[in-house]
């Protein structure tokens, strides 16, 4: 992206969040940065205002036109640093934090930011942050280099940076068909508007390395079977009618396509198993899964699942009808079926890497999915070092979810070490 332009078009996945967005619930998530040392406020807001140039793709506001949404450059100056609150991944209205996208919190150690999903994907998000714990380590007067998922801020952000991905890697002829059926849902005690509970599993990456390895499945696959399973067993101890369960799993398409796009670039499978078909055991979930996923993931589908998406957004009558037609529409379409067709979201970031001499500072990264409006915990994991994090984010006041899950790594073997927000 060139460094003066001054608007953009959103992404093909971006394009559908501003419709979903209510006073109530947006699709916000957070990616935090640990270091072993307290932050300085005022230090970390200025290394925002220096790392912000960099981004010129999230140094937006987004505008209202007559048929879509669009990014415009924003005059403000860099948001506001503010400690941390109690209730991350609350909506955005876009008339505040000077109209930013996302926002930047510290408490004690720690740097999190907060990115309304139209901006970007948990990756572009940990370039950010990363970037950012960087640019502030310097300012304190430490020599971090830049390299891996630190980039360098004095030189101007890459074209292929800011590319539509989507648009720029379909053109697949094949038809895909996506199941709406209604799945079951875990339910509890609901908490009050925006309050959220997290709680983090933190985990020796090794260990659970070697178990999901030991099994022949990927972490991935692993984790995400693990919260499948918990949630069959639930169903199954409630004694009610015996719905499809079903893990949503986002996969970031960069590497399959060499796509170096900080904006969205990921696209979600859905596993199901259907309880009525007789008891099933962990391992015998694991094998679904891990099959289902080196079944899907491979550059044809990914292709075919990129085309279909664009192929709405560009039909005849999507790019005619009105700007206010369309957020009714998107509005209903969620309210009917968003989350309808999952039973819970495993979305795993992968290793986090960061120059050499910048790991000394830096004891661990997590990342947090925002909380659904159905989905009682939503999972977001990340690996740094030897360290493994893993976020449940639940709108309901019960945790049986989060508990049976850490519980059961620590059966298999699995050091947990747990940190939550709860009371």
């Amino acid at each position: 992206m060139q460094q003066n332009k001054t608007w953009f078009k959103l992404d093909n996945a971006a394009k559908i969040f501003p419709g979903q967005n209510t006073s109530r619930w947006s699709n916000i998530f957070r990616f935090t940065v640990i270091l072993n040392q307290k932050i300085q406020p005022s230090v970390l807001e200025q290394a925002l205002k220096d790392v912000l140039p960099r981004f010129p793709f999230y140094d937006v506001k987004i505008r209202r036109g007559l048929f879509w949404y669009y990014f415009e450059k924003n005059p403000s100056p860099a948001p506001p640093v503010n400690p941390d609150i109690g209730n991350p991944c609350h909506r955005v209205r876009f008339s505040e934090n000077n109209r930013f996208l996302f926002r930047v919190y510290y408490h004690e150690s720690k740097i999190a930011v907060e990115f309304y999903h139209a901006l970007t994907d948990g990756r572009g998000a940990s370039v950010f942050a990363c970037t950012l714990a960087a640019q502030y380590l310097r300012l304190c007067g430490y020599d971090i280099p830049c390299g891996e998922s630190v980039l360098d801020i004095s030189m101007p952000a890459k074209k292929e940076e800011a590319e539509d991905s989507f648009l720029k890697n379909a053109g697949s002829k094949a038809k895909i068909r996506r199941s709406g059926k209604r799945v079951y849902h875990a339910v509890g005690t609901k908490m009050p508007a925006h309050l959220v509970n997290v709680t983090t599993g933190i985990i020796p990456l090794n260990t659970i390395h070697e178990k999901a390895s030991s099994m022949g499945v990927t972490i991935t696959e692993f984790i995400a079977a693990l919260l499948l399973y918990v949630h069959y067993e639930k169903q199954k101890a409630e004694k009610r009618r015996q719905r499809q369960v079903s893990v949503q799993i986002p996969v970031s398409l960069r590497k399959t396509f060499g796509s170096q796009t900080l904006r969205n670039y990921s696209l979600s499978y859905q596993v199901r198993i259907d309880p009525n078909m007789g008891d099933y055991t962990f391992e015998e979930v694991l094998k679904q899964v891990s099959l289902y996923l080196r079944y899907i993931n491979n550059e044809k589908t990914l292709r075919a699942m990129t085309t279909a998406n664009l192929k709405f957004e560009q039909s005849y009558l999507m790019r005619l009808m009105p700007l206010f037609l369309k957020d009714l529409g998107v509005g209903i379409m969620f309210f009917l079926t968003g989350e309808q067709s999952t039973s819970a979201l495993c979305s795993n970031l992968g290793l986090v890497r960061i120059p050499e001499p910048m790991q000394r500072y830096v004891e661990r990264v997590d990342l947090m999915a925002g909380p659904g409006k159905l989905n009682g915990a939503r999972c977001g994991a990340v690996g740094y070092n030897n360290v493994f994090s893993i976020t449940f984010a639940n709108i309901y006041r019960e945790s049986d979810i989060e508990r049976a899950f850490f519980t059961s790594l620590i059966k298999m073997g699995i050091p947990v070490k747990i940190e939550s927000n709860r009371m």
